[in-house]
């Protein structure tokens, strides 16, 4: 998990660089650099996604109990969301074309795909959003299960914390990714997404915004939030242990003074 969490976060800052490289006016890229910041931009998308799939894999396979049945449909699903993903990022890179465009004085990178490509990169959007779906529906079942079994068994405390702090990290990841798959399918069925507008490039914008926050900032907490909480109960075992030796080497101080 430490070389997810580390991967993410370090992709998430090259993402930002080049989203500011592409973003400032005043930068100028040549047709080849365009390209290539487009296709840097689809591949770091792709492989994060990925990353962060895996996560909500091994957490899910953490809740249901590490049971197999569960794990291998998982995998079924993550290989072939994943796949299909892959296939069409290279396509995606065969058929697409930058150019450089100066619109009085300010320099902008044209990104023009060829073919049904548009096509492919909504139908990745509709598998990752049936992926996290499933894994949201699969999630809220088993914390619904496990709720009600521990509802009267004191030992189960903890075990409730760990489901509580599992699905608000859950539920705070599946939030964000609805906000921006909403943000994303307005923005790419609009008529005039491919325009030049204020308000086109504001839009893009704040998209942009969003995808960062929710892959490279949302996404780490993920991991971020199980070792907190791991962290608070070592903490509270550590002084539970010490309050209960100080406890015990009281009452043999007192046991030891008495019989004298």
């Amino acid at each position: 998990m430490t070389v997810m969490y580390l991967g993410v976060r370090y992709l998430g800052i090259f993402y930002a660089a080049l989203s500011i490289l592409d973003s400032v006016a005043t930068i100028s890229l040549t047709d080849t650099e365009c390209f290539i910041v487009s296709v840097v931009w689809n591949w770091i998308t792709a492989v994060v996604c990925a990353m962060l799939w895996v996560i909500i894999v091994t957490r899910l396979y953490a809740m249901y109990l590490r049971s197999r049945k569960i794990l291998i449909f998982l995998i079924v699903i993550f290989l072939a969301v994943n796949i299909f993903d892959v296939v069409t990022a290279t396509i995606i890179t065969m058929y697409t074309s930058g150019e450089e465009l100066i619109l009085s004085g300010i320099y902008q990178c044209s990104i023009s795909q060829a073919g049904n490509i548009l096509l492919l990169d909504h139908l990745t959007w509709i598998l990752g959003i049936v992926f996290e779906v499933c894994e949201m529906c699969l999630a809220i079942w088993i914390a619904v299960k496990h709720f009600r079994e521990l509802r009267h068994h004191s030992a189960g405390e903890i075990i409730r914390d760990c489901f509580t702090v599992l699905m608000k990290t859950h539920m705070l990841y599946f939030a964000g990714f609805v906000v921006l798959s909403c943000f994303q399918v307005i923005y790419e069925l609009s008529p005039i997404a491919d325009s030049y507008s204020l308000y086109v490039h504001i839009y893009g914008g704040v998209l942009s915004i969003l995808k960062v926050v929710q892959m490279f900032v949302i996404g780490p907490r993920l991991i971020l939030s199980i070792r907190e909480y791991h962290a608070k109960l070592v903490v509270n075992s550590d002084a539970a242990t010490a309050m209960t030796s100080i406890a015990f080497q009281e009452r043999v101080y007192i046991s030891t003074g008495s019989s004298v």
